[in-house]
């Protein structure tokens, strides 16, 4: 038996972070992974889905190079090659698993590959091998949804119809049709990506709005451009069933058919539990409880990532790991869930931190609220990436930011900003004095906070 100061099971973004955190910080760490390092993220998520989506995005914008004075040859027009697509997803996604691993062998964290479970008092078993720690961080992840109250998925499944994230990486031919059974993140950008392919997609979202979560401004600005750019949305579906190429919905109270080759279940993902049902954890319907400090009701178990459910993104993941490991080597520093930006990877892009104009609204607050628009950004103009604004939400009274809302073609990168001013308690006065590059995109979140204090520069009042 082997002893180890942490011991981190599961190797995705929460897992291996938190792992080569602590030993960095002195702690003797082994990580266990039953199948890739890197977790579900880095293989089948976060990384090959923004890939594809770079393909895409390539493809898109050599279709349009006549409107930006580059002529294709008469009678040429780009061709989509699948198979190439995805070896180049491969190439990335293998480039970025060898670094990892490259990581945890630099700072001498051991690498069991295994499924971890519960072996007794501090003690787990990886395959023949029983290890031994004074703290335990479980990253185990999550899985796609399957609900069993809608009849035929899982034979759907069963037959290579209905497909979830992984599986919708894994095709191996472009599908003519595909229908989304749900219209949040994970729908939304793999209907992007098959759309912008030329894949007719149809979104069946049981509520009245797709991404219902976003500020009102943003769910209704990305409904209406998806629309409009040919995707078809069907919202208040309740789906029944599923029977062979096509899903069962009830629409306003009538039975509906959507018939697509393929039939990709987007409808949330589920903690992966096993293993360590035998450590008496205390769970919600969310995942396993936590406090502040990635605690769980077992003394030194931790729990990070998608297994807890607080927010399942792998940044969050993360820095939840790097709370837990401070935590254990006794620094306590909690995690401020509503600084954390969210991101979707569409075209526009959406990035978002802290409380929507609703939330703000409901909370209290008395609030000022700047949008400001693409339209009158002069780099948004040059690239032909107009559609979108910033939406600018802050208290009236000291001018605090409660929440940045950002629709543009780099949204996922310019949120940061944002994340940033709100982590040290800025405000819109040190947003607005805040001198931006020009030309940028960046630019919008200057000009909406000069908005905010009633001194709009490029746009009228």
């Amino acid at each position: 038996m082997k002893n180890y100061d942490i011991i981190v099971v599961g190797g995705g973004p929460g897992g291996y972070v938190a792992a080569i955190k602590a030993a960095q910080l002195g702690a003797t760490t082994a990580l266990v992974e039953k199948e890739h390092i890197g977790g579900v993220c880095l293989n089948w998520g976060c990384i090959p889905t923004k890939t594809l989506l770079r393909s895409a995005k390539l493809l898109k914008d050599i279709e349009h190079a006549a409107e930006f004075g580059i002529a294709l040859p008469p009678g040429t027009k780009p061709t989509l090659d699948w198979k190439r697509m995805m070896n180049r997803k491969d190439k990335v996604v293998g480039q970025l698993v060898g670094g990892v691993k490259g990581l945890l062998k630099h700072n001498k964290v051991d690498v069991y590959e295994g499924f971890g479970r519960h072996a007794g008092d501090h003690q787990i078993q990886v395959e023949d091998a029983v290890l031994r720690y004074k703290s335990l961080i479980l990253a185990t992840g999550s899985s796609p949804r399957m609900p069993s109250t809608i009849a035929g998925l899982q034979q759907g499944v069963d037959q290579g119809v209905v497909i979830d994230s992984t599986g919708a990486l894994q095709l191996d031919k472009q599908p003519d049709s595909i229908v989304v059974v749900g219209g949040g993140v994970i729908g939304v950008e793999f209907a992007t990506l098959f759309n912008t392919l030329g894949t007719q997609v149809t979104i069946l979202q049981r509520a009245s709005e797709i991404l219902n979560f976003l500020d009102e401004d943003v769910k209704e600005l990305m409904q209406r451009h998806m629309k409009r750019h040919g995707v078809t949305i069907v919202t208040g579906a309740d789906v029944k069933a599923v029977e062979g190429n096509a899903v069962i919905a009830l629409v306003d109270g009538k039975e509906e058919r959507f018939e697509g080759e393929k039939i990709l279940a987007s409808l949330g993902r589920v903690p992966n539990l096993g293993g360590f049902e035998g450590l008496g954890l205390e769970t919600s319907p969310r995942g396993v409880v936590t406090n502040e400090f990635m605690e769980t009701n077992v003394k030194d178990v931790y729990a990070i990532g998608d297994m807890n459910g607080k927010m399942m993104l792998a940044h969050v993941a993360s820095a939840e790991g790097i709370v837990a490991v401070e935590h254990i080597l006794k620094e306590t520093r909690p995690l401020h869930y509503d600084k954390i930006p969210s991101c979707i990877y569409s075209f526009p892009e959406v990035g978002t931190v802290g409380l929507t104009e609703t939330q703000a609204r409901e909370a209290g607050h008395d609030v000022v609220v700047s949008k400001f628009p693409l339209t009158a950004n002069g780099k948004a103009l040059a690239e032909g990436e107009a559609v979108g604004f910033v939406k600018l939400i802050a208290d009236k009274t000291y001018g605090e930011v409660l929440g940045v809302h950002i629709v543009a073609s780099h949204a996922t990168d310019m949120i940061a900003e944002a994340a940033a001013s709100m982590e040290l308690e800025g405000t819109i006065h040190d947003l607005a004095r805040t001198v931006h590059p020009h030309p940028t995109l960046s630019e919008i979140v200057m000009e909406a906070a000069h908005g905010a204090v009633g001194k709009p520069i490029h746009m009228a009042k």
